[in-house]
This record gives C-alpha cells, structure tokens and sequence, in this order.
C-alpha cells in the first residue's frame, strides 16, 4: 500500500491516477468524507447507511426479503430488485469488505473518468451482474450485495491501466483469488462474473480518445450495453412467467 489523497492505496490503482485528474477535484478542508469524490461518497455513505439502518430497527431480514435479488420477484415485474439489492448486505464482514473495495477504487476511477462516466460504470457493473444472477440463479434464491458492482470497478481498473501502460499485475491476481473464492458455498459467483464483465466492456468503451466523435461513441457504446441488459432482463423475465 501507498499514501495517496484518501486514505492509502494499492500501487496499481495509485498508478493510475493521473495529475490532470487529480487537479480537477482537490482536496478541500471539508475532512475525510468530503475529500472523497461525490459518486463514490454517496454510494458509501448509502450501502453503510442502509446497513446500519436495518440492523438497528430490526427489519434486516424484512428489506432482504423484499429488496434482494430474488429472480422469481423480478420476474413479476419488480425489477427494483436488480438494483436494490446491491445496496443489501449479509453482514458487518460482507459490509466492510465491498465498501473497503470501493474506497480503494473508486475515488481514482472517479477522478479519471469524471463522475457521470463512473456513476454509468457502477450502475451497470451493478445491474449486469443482478442480470447473471436472474438468468442463472435458482428462480427461488435471493443474494444481496454489492460484490457484482465491485468486481466491475477491478476489472474496469485492470483495462483501464493496461491501457495507461500501468502495473495492474497485483489487481489481475487480486481478481483471480475472488473468483476462485466466489465459487464457495455462499457466494453468487454470478453477480461476480456478470459484474465483472460488463465492468471490463464498458472500461473498454471509456479508454477510447476523448475528444471529438469519440465521445459519442462513448455515449452509443454505454446506451448499448443498457440497452443488451434490459433486452436480456426482459426475455428472462418472460422465461420465468412462461
């Protein structure tokens, strides 16, 4: 790990992180939080939030079982559930492990990639790997978390820093320990996958050059990947009610 800004980092996300984007967003005398970039902070701040929220009223296994990923409800129309559910968490362990992730990755992806572009980046990691879970999870199961998001921004780091010509050597080898990991009991290793690889493919759509046409490439290229997750949400949803 390195000092960086926020915290500390591992050397190859630090490696990413270039001075122009460092510049656009410095830090202010607002503390901690406030030095954290907004997308990031807010995600942070709604997943501890939630967390803490549910355990103190009681209702932990209420939200779960109405906002989690449960394939058969989103097939009767609550499609909320592919979203809600990555702000749900199984516990204090789950909890800190996604959000120490995120602290870690996503204030320099942010920084580099400008907010709207990372926020774009999340949601899709996020909702590609709910859209995994939905077509090969039992119809009948129910996850919760963060994880399928987070593998997005480790992946979407990986091609981002290849693409600088950064070493991303410990963030590949980080990757592949979670994916053996993800196939123990417990885990849905496919909100893992599914959230990796929509993370990889949009990265890829990002480190186009940003000037000119490029950037309405960038705009098709994200509509698209949408666009492909609603398409497969809705056949499996039309499979399910079948």
């Amino acid at each position: 790990m390195v000092n960086a800004p926020v915290g500390f980092q591992c050397p190859s996300c630090a490696a990413i992180s270039s001075p122009r984007a460092s510049r656009a967003n410095p830090t202010t005398n607002g503390g901690w939080l406030a030095s954290i970039p907004p997308v990031t902070r807010w995600i942070l701040v709604a997943c501890v939030g939630v967390y803490f929220f549910t355990r103190f009223t009681g209702g932990a296994d209420d939200w779960n079982f109405s906002y989690g990923m449960w394939p058969n409800g989103v097939a009767s129309g609550q499609w909320y559930r592919l979203v809600t559910a990555t702000f749900l968490h199984a516990g204090i362990l789950h909890l800190l492990f996604n959000m120490y992730a995120l602290y870690i990755l996503g204030p320099n992806l942010e920084r580099l990639l400008g907010s709207k572009q990372f926020f774009a980046l999340y949601f899709l990691s996020a909702l590609g790997g709910s859209t995994l879970g939905l077509w090969f999870s039992d119809p009948n199961s129910n996850s919760i978390g963060a994880s399928g998001a987070i593998f997005g921004l480790l992946t979407a780091t990986i091609v981002i820093g290849r693409h600088l010509r950064a070493d991303v050597s410990q963030l590949i080898v980080l990757l592949v320990i979670n994916a053996v990991i993800g196939f123990s009991g417990g885990i849905d290793w496919r909100a893992h996958l599914g959230g990796a690889l929509t993370g990889a493919l949009i990265a890829a759509i990002y480190v186009k050059d940003q000037e000119g046409s490029s950037r309405v490439l960038q705009r098709v290229g994200t509509s698209g990947v949408a666009i492909g997750l609603l398409v497969l949400i809705f056949l499996r949803c039309q499979q399910l009610m079948g």
